[in-house]
């Protein structure tokens, strides 16, 4: 239909790709700060009126509800994204696939209620699941509209509703909570949540979705689609068997260590990782036809995230006691030792983990199914090994898993692109080499600051540590111009002629 149609083409994206992807990130990663404090402001309310007993049913459900949440899109919405061209009879389709796939989500997970409510020994998980099984259906109403909107990134849009839909979702639990609801105060938190963000995002896309019809290219979008969801399930069981192994065989103790030292240290580093891919992957698709834009905004989107991340987690890795110590208290200080080696995957991680980029955004679905069973059974092998070791052994069997397998599976996801792995190092060498020296210049003089309390260490050592980065990043060949590149994007993302 012609009267959607720009709202499918996005060739008017190409022409300030780059700025809108800047501005986009900015705007999303304040969006993230604004709802980690709502989250945090919202956690201590609530903490004072409910019991650990209603999160604790809580926390039941939502490791069904979570798990079943991995087919409630079936990468449709990626696959919206990704696709170079898609038209209005297309989305249609895949708009009620996407809703009869919530209804059938919704069904089952409402038929194995009595299931769950008998192996948890809990008779209130019974309603609760019933209830919470209805996000499925509402879910499923609105996959298709908010993939639009970041098909068009429109990212204000999207973490507008997000916000909004977060913040009312909260305020009705601390008002049920206020009355005695207990834990069906968290269930309407989520229920409001997804039915407001449905609402927002068909109120902000503005697409109605015409009826279904035989369209033989959706083949290929749902083939996509559902190596997505391979992948994710796959993906699903090496993010979770380390904690299963080290609480089956070395008890809840060492688990909290573990978890912990975990906990902390990926929440500074997701912040920064999720952001940048939620914005390049539709940047990049739109630029899968052009080789060399492609690899020349991979590679930049790259080495930002490099010059954060990497000296943040060696920062981290060097001030781990402190850390710890002020966070989560003395009584964590065994987790230090654990935090130590994550970090030193955690180095890595986020820069290497940007090959799922290079495979969502290319149309490669079955490549990242396939990366994703190698990848897994690695990892997995790697936590088996270790565990005699108990945590500290799981940690570092993991650390090494991951040096092990990066480089040829970045190989493996580069092999059809233009993008090579020399490129790839050429653009991380200056803030991991800079990262590296802040690390043991902090290291050799920390010891002189040993009767400062925390926090001041922390301050000083923080202003130190970045300082000692930058003189080394700029003293490397290419230095200045890369500094004096991301001061430009400031600029860019400052500028407000183009309206999201």
């Amino acid at each position: 239909m012609k009267k959607y149609e720009h709202i499918f083409d996005t060739r008017n994206l190409q022409s300030d790709l780059k700025g809108r992807s800047l501005r986009s990130g900015a705007i999303t990663l304040g969006s993230q700060a604004i709802q980690f404090i709502l989250q945090l402001g919202s956690t201590m309310i609530l903490a004072r009126i409910l019991s650990p007993e209603d999160y604790g049913i809580n926390a039941m459900a939502m490791t069904i509800t979570g798990f079943a949440g991995m087919f409630s899109s079936f990468g449709l919405a990626t696959a919206t994204v990704q696709r170079a061209d898609i038209n209005h009879e297309q989305v249609s389709i895949l708009f009620w696939i996407n809703v009869l796939i919530g209804v059938l989500i919704t069904v089952m997970v409402a038929a194995i209620s009595p299931v769950v409510a008998w192996l948890y020994n809990s008779p209130e998980m019974l309603k609760v699941i019933l209830a919470l099984s209805v996000i499925f259906t509402i879910t499923g109403l609105s996959v298709q509209h908010h993939a639009l909107l970041n098909r068009q990134m429109k990212f204000f849009s999207i973490v507008s509703v997000d916000v909004v839909s977060m913040l009312a979702g909260l305020i009705v639990a601390i008002i049920a909570g206020y009355y005695g609801f207990g834990y069906w105060s968290l269930v309407f938190n989520v229920l409001i949540n997804a039915t407001i963000n449905a609402l927002g995002y068909w109120i902000c896309c503005r697409w109605l979705p015409g009826l279904p019809r035989r369209d033989s290219s959706v083949i290929d979008m749902v083939r996509f689609g559902s190596n997505l969801v391979g992948s994710n399930i796959v993906n699903y069981f090496p993010r979770n068997l380390d904690n299963i192994l080290i609480g089956r065989y070395h008890g809840s103790d060492a688990l909290g260590l573990y978890s912990k030292a975990y906990q902390l240290l990926m929440m500074p580093i997701t912040n920064l990782r999720h952001p940048m891919a939620r914005i390049a992957i539709p940047s990049l698709s739109r630029l899968q036809n052009n080789p060399e834009q492609y690899r020349s905004y991979y590679l930049k989107c790259v080495s930002l995230l490099a010059f954060l991340s990497m000296p943040l987690v060696a920062f981290m890795f060097v001030c781990s006691d402190l850390l710890i110590d002020l966070i989560l208290g003395s009584q964590w200080n065994g987790a230090s030792q654990i935090f130590k080696i994550l970090a030193i995957t955690a180095f890595i991680q986020p820069v290497f983990s940007t090959y799922e980029m290079i495979l969502i955004s290319s149309g490669r679905g079955k490549s990242y199914l396939i990366l994703s069973v190698v990848t897994a059974l690695v990892v997995c092998v790697s936590f088996v090994a270790g565990l005699p070791w108990g945590p500290i052994g799981v940690a570092a069997f993991y650390a090494s898993a991951n040096y092990l397998i990066a480089f040829p599976t970045l190989y493996y996801a580069f092999k059809k692109t233009s993008i090579t792995i020399r490129k790839f190092i050429w653009a991380i060498y200056r803030p991991s080499f800079s990262s590296l020296i802040m690390a043991v210049g902090y290291f050799l003089i920390q010891p002189l600051m040993s009767d400062m309390t925390t926090i001041f260490s922390l301050v000083i050592g923080f202003f130190i540590s970045t300082t000692l980065y930058i003189i080394v990043f700029v003293s490397l060949p290419g230095g200045i111009a890369e500094i004096l590149e991301f001061y430009s994007y400031v600029k860019l993302i400052l500028r407000t002629s183009n309206k999201f």
